[in-house]
This record gives structure tokens, sequence and C-alpha cells, in this order.
């Protein structure tokens, strides 16, 4: 299952991420990561979710984060739950770009019983087709 947080940039977007995944994190019964391209909310996410910082891993545009998400799922047949905050900023794409990644996620999302949850800057007039449908 794919899941998405939208709207303008300022609006609370990771806020809500974070809220989602420590409320997660406290059932879960496999394992959390949270993706995203710098450290500020590193002190916020729960203890037992593995924070990534791309930056950290020299993730760079859409190809690069796809194969990044697909090692994360890769490396543990335990994980539950995949959160990446910025899909858009990370991938150095606008979102109506983006239909690769999204069928990509979906893939990995159905053939691992995974939740991914990702957030992006883009009012509801400016969705594309291909994320509408996770709404």
């Amino acid at each position: 299952m794919i899941k998405i947080i939208y709207g303008p940039k300022g609006t609370g977007k990771t806020k809500k991420l974070i809220q989602a995944a420590n409320e997660n994190a406290q059932d879960a019964k496999g394992l959390s990561v949270f993706i995203t391209d710098n450290k500020r909310c590193m002190y916020d996410i729960a203890r037992n979710i593995r924070f990534i910082d791309v930056a950290d891993w020299a993730v760079a545009g859409e190809e690069a984060l796809c194969g990044f998400v697909k090692g994360v799922a890769a490396c543990n047949s335990d994980h539950e739950y995949i959160y990446i905050d910025g899909i858009a900023r990370i991938a150095g794409k606008d979102v109506k770009e983006l239909a690769g990644i999204f069928y990509m996620l979906d893939k990995i999302s159905n053939e691992n019983e995974i939740t991914i949850t990702v957030t992006f800057s883009c009012v509801e007039a400016d969705l594309p087709d291909f994320v509408k449908k996770y709404l």
C-alpha cells in the first residue's frame, strides 16, 4: 500500500509523516525506515525506526533513489513501513515526472507487503493521475 501526504510548502507534511511513523512504530511487528535528505527531524523519530539521510549515501536523482529504496527493501524481509520525506526533492524532479518511481514503489509495496508513505509539495489540483489513485 502506498500512502500520500501532500500540500504546499510549509503546511506540516513532514510533521504528519513523523507522527504517523512514530505511531505505527509502537505496534509494528516489522521494521520501519524513514528516508529523507537532511538531518533536521532525526531526533523526532522514534529510536526503533531506522533514520536514513540519503545525502550520507550520495543518492541523487530518480534512478539512484529507486535503487536505494529497492536496496532498503531487499536488505531485510521484515520491513513493514518505509517513509520517504520529500520524494520529488530527493529525485530532483517535479511530481508530474515521477510515474516510474511510483510504479516501482507500488511493485515493492505489493510484492513485499510494505506500507510506503511519501510526502511532496503539491496542491491537489496539480496531482497527476498516477498519484491520485493512492489518495
